[in-house]
């Protein structure tokens, strides 16, 4: 067998792994059973509570990411606009690798977040980046992950935003349809581990 026949079956494999570890992240996610969250006033609040509605949509952020800070306002809108749809919106506040202790700006629109101490709750979703989204969808034993990733493909410009990927998939599951797009790499910040 030649080099050229050998390299490209080694690509030819390669490429097929990174394509089953893809699906396999998103659509084989299988199912998340249950995690408790504590709200500021340090109130649990607990996955299964939200067993009754459509989908649950958990952003992660933190106020001292860039990235954060620019999907505050476009988070807060999507949140008001699924919630009589039936989608719950669950924003957790997490530690990212940068130093510098981050609070919204005047005029900034402050979501309610939630804080996962210990990080259980990134760990269990796959998630690495502030801001990126996971949307759940109620199943039998828990809850299915639907899609894992960006909000949509310009963190920086909301106004020359092309793809609104977290809105086409919670308009896709809410039909009954599949998500469509089931996996979206974030810009962001690195979450601290």
């Amino acid at each position: 067998m030649s080099f050229r026949r050998i390299s490209i079956l080694t690509a030819v494999a390669m490429l097929a792994v990174t394509l089953a570890v893809g699906v396999a992240r998103a659509q084989g996610g299988g199912t998340v059973s249950d995690f408790t969250l504590k709200t500021a006033a340090n109130a649990d609040v607990a996955l299964k509570s939200y067993a009754k509605d459509k989908a649950v949509v958990v952003v992660f952020l933190n106020p001292a990411c860039a990235f954060s800070r620019l999907y505050q306002e476009r988070l807060a809108s999507l949140s008001s606009a699924y919630r009589g749809r039936g989608v719950q919106f669950l924003f957790i506040n997490v530690p990212i690798n940068l130093d510098a202790p981050g609070t919204a700006a005047p005029g900034e629109v402050e979501l309610p977040t939630l804080t996962d101490a210990s990080q259980q709750v990134a760990g269990l979703l796959g998630v690495t980046k502030t801001a990126e989204a996971v949307v759940l969808e109620p199943a039998a034993g828990g809850f299915a992950i639907r899609y894992r990733g960006a909000i949509d493909d310009n963190p920086q410009v909301a106004g020359s935003v092309q793809q609104h990927y977290l809105q086409q998939v919670l308009d896709n599951v809410l039909a009954g349809r599949p998500a469509g797009v089931a996996d979206k790499r974030a810009a962001g910040c690195l979450i601290k581990r």
